[in-house]
């Protein structure tokens, strides 16, 4: 939009030509009429390039903040992505370790050393029920 210019004739407003880039000055009552008819009217530069007043969004607008919701949401889904496959490795790693030490204690175990003070004995179940009962009892309950 122009710059109002007061002249003894009356207001003119200024305005350059979106094409040719040329000043050029209009009416105060053009210059109303085209702002109230907005893209349904036109005026012209003195080299013939056709003039409006754009009102609200243009197409193009609307098409830029539709791409750029869109690729705000790419990037919402590439970060939840990034971050289930993280909870993934991590919980995968975890069952792994916990998978090891079970193989662990099972080898122990099987060898005749006990999980709780690690001494060696023949016949561990009888050691386990009369040393460390409440290990046996607290390990039937899990």
């Amino acid at each position: 939009m122009g710059t109002q210019v007061f002249t003894s004739q009356g207001t003119l407003w200024l305005e350059l030509c979106c094409t040719c880039k040329t000043p050029f000055a209009i009416s105060d009552q053009l210059h109303t009429v085209m702002l109230q008819r907005a893209e349904n009217g036109s005026f012209y530069c003195p080299n013939g390039h056709a003039q409006c007043y754009a009102s609200g969004e243009t197409e193009l607008d609307k098409m830029r903040r539709e791409r750029d919701r869109l690729a705000q949401q790419i990037a919402y889904k590439d970060d939840v992505i990034r971050d289930v496959r993280n909870d993934r490795d991590s919980a995968q790693r975890r069952l792994w370790a916990a998978r090891g030490q079970i193989t662990k204690i099972k080898k122990r175990v099987g060898n005749g050393v006990c999980p709780c003070c690690s001494r060696t004995f023949t016949n561990l179940a009888r050691h386990m029920a009369s040393q460390h009962s409440e290990y046996v009892q607290h390990e039937e309950v899990a």
